[in-house]
């Protein structure tokens, strides 16, 4: 029997991975906020590099609390809105629920499975550029790939479980390139080395992807970013080895020019993901005796411009 599943946040990411999965035959059910109207009347509409989803008639809810029992819950939230999990959550969380965190930065599943306690947490890392164009329309362009890991409360690596796997067949099955670790906190910071840069620096020069890449200052400047990415990693026991900073940038330059989630939030006046991006990262690699001074410097630019 297919994993029902249950998308909290459905953006970029969670519009389009449940989109998939419902046109694959599982039973998906959409939490809604202010597309709610739209999308219950028009359904979502998936432009895709890897093939266009129109999904003309979806389960769609504006209260948790209506959704009926699934197996997963996606998580797709910014990070920025995990506050109202407090109230969304509860009425979904049953003795056999896993969640599915797809989310950027540092320490979120922690917090997760304090409040929660649920009996399997998953860590998604989206490797994609998507944006939402509008009430329940999604623009995929280019990449797509999705890495899942199995958080464990001591931290340690969880392996490779059947929940773990069952998911990825799931998300393989319905069109997504998807690879299973065993270790959610390397594969966070692997995340990061790209995530740091990028996000930030296309909103402090107002330039795309592609301009920090080709450009030689700019893009020695992400490349000192990424450096201190690693040796953050690598304070915290996770080690990536430097040929991976040359592989970024390499698939930065052949991507297209793309603004990435924190870049589009800053341009609509949206709060930017900086706590889970950078302050937890700052943070974890201070605790274990590293200060990461040009991340800290770009955080701190960041923030006096926040909402500003």
């Amino acid at each position: 029997m297919k994993n029902s599943y249950a998308v909290i946040g459905a953006g970029a990411v969670g519009a389009l991975y449940g989109a998939r999965l419902a046109s694959a035959g599982h039973d998906v059910h959409f939490l809604l906020h202010s597309d709610y109207d739209y999308v219950r009347e028009h359904g979502l509409h998936i432009e895709s590099v890897d093939g266009d989803i129109i999904l003309p008639s979806v389960n769609a809810y504006r209260d948790s609390a209506d959704m009926p029992h699934c197996d997963v819950v996606m998580i797709a939230l910014k990070a920025t809105s995990n506050h109202i999990l407090t109230d969304v959550l509860p009425p979904l969380m049953h003795d056999d629920t896993t969640l599915l965190l797809m989310q950027n930065g540092l320490g979120a599943e922690e917090k997760i499975y304090e409040e929660f306690a649920p009996k399997h947490l998953i860590g998604g890392l989206c490797f994609l550029c998507s944006s939402k164009t509008g009430p329940g329309y999604i623009h995929h362009l280019d990449y797509g790939l999705v890495h899942i890991a199995e958080y464990c409360a001591d931290e340690k690596p969880a392996g490779i479980t059947p929940v773990l796997e069952a998911i990825g067949r799931d998300l393989e099955e319905s069109g997504t390139d998807v690879t299973c670790g065993e270790d959610l906190q390397l594969a966070r910071w692997r995340k990061l080395v790209w995530n740091v840069p990028f996000n930030g620096l296309t909103v402090l020069l107002d330039l795309s992807t592609k301009d920090i890449v080709m450009d030689k200052d700019s893009c020695v400047r992400a490349r000192v970013l990424m450096e201190e990415v690693v040796a953050g990693a690598a304070a915290c026991g996770c080690r990536i080895p430097e040929e991976f900073i040359e592989k970024m940038i390499n698939d930065t330059k052949k991507m297209e020019p793309y603004k990435p989630s924190m870049k589009l939030d800053y341009d609509n006046g949206r709060p930017m993901e900086i706590g889970a991006i950078y302050t937890n990262s700052i943070d974890a690699a201070a605790a274990n005796g590293v200060d990461l001074t040009e991340m800290r410097a770009l955080r701190d630019a960041l923030l006096k411009i926040n909402l500003a």
